[in-house]
């Protein structure tokens, strides 16, 4: 215990062998830094917080690049060799997944970067998505860097999804390295890379490349076995294994970024994380100048020649990401990605600049979105018993939180009572929102994905997609009948080059046409299908749908499900449901077997007497019911439907409980 006043003295001079002036001044400072340590701890900087040079990295010997790639060809497992190459603490695989849905799903979700050093150069990599739902984590970040690794599977080939990174990198002047990863495969041969390689260069000449951009490197590499080649080849056991040419190629082939260190500072926000500590950290290149922690500086938002200042404020700290970690810098300078805390209004697309500047840098254009849902409180009997987030403004405010550091993704109120319209890309993206959501302790009513349309000249225009399918030779067939249902236009078919037996089929289809089809694909290819898809363009309003979905069960009683009711009902279609779940009178339960909905009593229990009846004992037999999952459900609820969405239970309910009213306005809808 510390002695009172009178004893300090003595008691500094016995408990710290140095003079007392020291040791008081020793226990004024424990006292100053006691926020500003807990602070550095907490916050993303890692366990010890390390300074790098002062010394400001010249524009010359600095590289930036982006990994861009189509899902599941190799880019998060390639940049782990890449950090293990240049010496990075790699704990564990895919390493820059740093959140929980990523690691978990094996896909990226969210753009990120780190710098590495190789050879005395600064290099900034940038991990990007794959996945076409989340092409706005794509176009804020491509715009910080020079250069691009296009990584494709040297066995599939560019897909969907590859065209939709290309595009953006293309556009923006990248000059890319194309890396055929994946090519130690038995079924990978020097032919099949040729011709690989030259789908590649077709694919660039289609999409306006420049005669420096079709003038691309070409490597080799396996990722999974850690080695990267010039040339084709098959590393074999005992070889060296090195991504070392990789990095070289980087080097030689990526332009320095373009930097005046003597201009005012300036940085375009390209990426905005919040620590509890130090609040937004905002993560952009350095266009022009040098950044000092102390330094004034103040935000810009509008377009140039049309700025307004504000926020002006101190720059608090300066971060860098190195490796797998990050280091606190004392500065800056142009060419480089930094991370900035001490503003706190501005986000994404806004500059970030000295006091004396008053034009802001330009933003990158984003896509529209094409999907939208309407997120409100969740009002179902059941309501209030497992999360603890439940009114409408918290649900708003975490929405436009969100919007505001995803650009992709808007935010609207809507004229009903706390309900807001999220409008995203896809269903996987706005399915990711949810389950983050749910996650954080939230309850709340979804509706189902209704496709956002376009008027020109008077024209109806909606959302296409292009589709890439793989699958069985028997299965072709059944998947171009139910793409005809749903509006596809069927443009190619041909065997796959690396599989047997195997087809590959292309088309055009409306992006309503796909919202709920995955569930479905992946249950007539029994498993065995692929299925890739990527927005193409705003076309032509193909008319309505087929028959895509038959009718569902509908409770009629509310209380918890038994095992004597359910038996006599999965005769009727596939449940959703198992004996000892709640249930409320508006809740979907199953699925009809026919085209109408049908009402149930699921909660009907076996009748109690005393008598027991020779042969009439039941041993209660059911099938194992269909879980619906978040995403499943986003694409199965009909127009008359929502999702209730907990910490615990995805649920199917009619918009109107009542059944009554669900009657009266089904009838007023056929009038019309």
């Amino acid at each position: 215990m510390m002695p009172r006043a009178p004893a300090l003295a003595s008691w500094m001079a016995r408990s710290f062998p140095v003079a007392p002036a020291r040791g008081l001044s020793l226990l004024a400072a424990i006292g100053r830094r006691r926020f500003s340590v807990a602070a550095a701890a907490a916050s993303e900087v890692g366990d010890n917080p390390s300074a790098v040079d002062n010394k400001v990295v010249s524009p010359s010997s600095i590289r930036n690049v982006a990994i861009i790639a189509h899902v599941d060809h190799g880019k998060t497992t390639l940049l782990d060799r890449i950090l293990r190459q240049c010496g990075a603490n790699v704990p564990r695989e895919r390493a820059m997944d740093s959140i929980a849905l990523e690691r978990e799903r094996g896909i990226t979700i969210a753009s990120k970067y780190t710098s590495i050093t190789w050879k005395g150069m600064e290099l900034n990599v940038v991990d990007t998505p794959g996945h076409a739902d989340f092409g706005g984590e794509v176009e804020r970040v491509v715009g910080m860097v020079e250069g691009a690794v296009l990584v494709v599977d040297a066995g599939e080939g560019p897909l969907a999804q590859t065209k939709f990174v290309v595009a953006k990198a293309l556009k923006l002047g990248l000059r890319p390295i194309l890396l055929l990863n994946k090519v130690d495969r038995p079924s990978v041969t020097e032919q099949r890379c040729s011709e690989v390689e030259t789908l590649v260069f077709d694919l660039f000449a289609n999409l306006g490349a420049s005669d420096e951009q079709l003038e691309f490197p070409v490597l080799y590499a396996s990722a999974k076995e850690g080695w990267v080649s010039r040339a084709y080849t098959k590393c074999t056991e005992g070889e060296e294994r090195t991504v070392a040419p990789l990095m070289d190629a980087i080097v030689e082939h990526v332009a320095a970024p373009h930097g005046d260190l003597h201009a005012p500072f300036r940085m375009l926000v390209s990426m905005m994380e919040r620590d509890v500590y130090l609040g937004r950290i905002l993560t952009g290149r350095i266009a022009s100048g040098v950044v000092r922690v102390g330094d004034r500086v103040h935000g810009l938002r509008g377009t140039e020649g049309n700025s307004t200042p504000f926020d002006e404020c101190k720059v608090v700290k300066l971060m860098k990401r190195k490796g797998t970690s990050t280091v606190l810098v004392d500065c800056a300078g142009a060419g480089d990605i930094v991370s900035v805390a001490g503003l706190s209004q501005p986000s994404i697309g806004h500059t970030v600049s000295a006091a004396e500047v008053t034009e802001a840098l330009p933003a990158a254009a984003m896509d529209p979105p094409t999907i939208s849902m309407t997120f409100s409180v969740n009002d179902s009997p059941l309501a209030g018993r497992e999360g603890h987030q439940l009114t409408g403004p918290k649900i708003g405010e975490r929405l436009m939180a969100e919007a505001e550091s995803n650009l992709s993704i808007g935010v609207l109120p809507t004229a009903g009572q706390d309900a807001y319209e999220v409008q995203g890309r896809g269903e996987l993206q706005l399915g990711i929102l949810l389950e983050n959501m749910r996650r954080e302790g939230f309850e709340l009513s979804v509706s189902p994905p209704a496709v956002m349309y376009k008027e020109e000249n008077g024209k109806k225009l909606e959302p296409i997609e292009e589709v890439i399918i793989e699958v069985n030779d028997d299965h072709a067939g059944l998947i171009i009948e139910a793409l005809s249902h749903r509006r596809a236009e069927f443009l190619e078919m041909g065997p796959c080059p690396e599989a047997v037996g195997r087809t590959r089929l292309s088309f055009t289809c409306p992006s309503r046409g796909l919202v709920g089809y995955r569930s479905v694909f992946s249950t007539d290819t029994h498993g065995t299908g692929f299925m890739h898809r990527a927005f193409l363009t705003y076309g032509k309003y193909r008319g309505p749908l087929g028959n895509v979905r038959k009718g569902v069960l509908v409770s009629m009683a509310s209380g918890v499900i038994t095992a004597h009711a359910l038996m006599g009902l999965q005769a009727r279609g596939i449940l959703f449901v198992e004996p000892g779940m709640e249930t409320y009178d508006g809740m979907v339960i199953g699925e009809h077997s026919r085209e109408t909905d049908l009402e149930v009593n699921p909660v009907r229990s076996k009748e109690l007497n005393n008598i027991r009846a020779a042969g009439k004992d039941e041993n209660v037999r059911l099938t194992p019911p269909r879980m619906i999952l978040l995403e499943e459900a986003i694409g199965y609820v009909a127009g008359d439907e929502l999702i209730e969405v907990t910490p615990k239970a995805i649920r199917l309910r009619k918009k109107f409980l009542d059944a009554s009213r669900r009657r009266t306005t089904k009838r007023a809808k056929k009038a019309d």
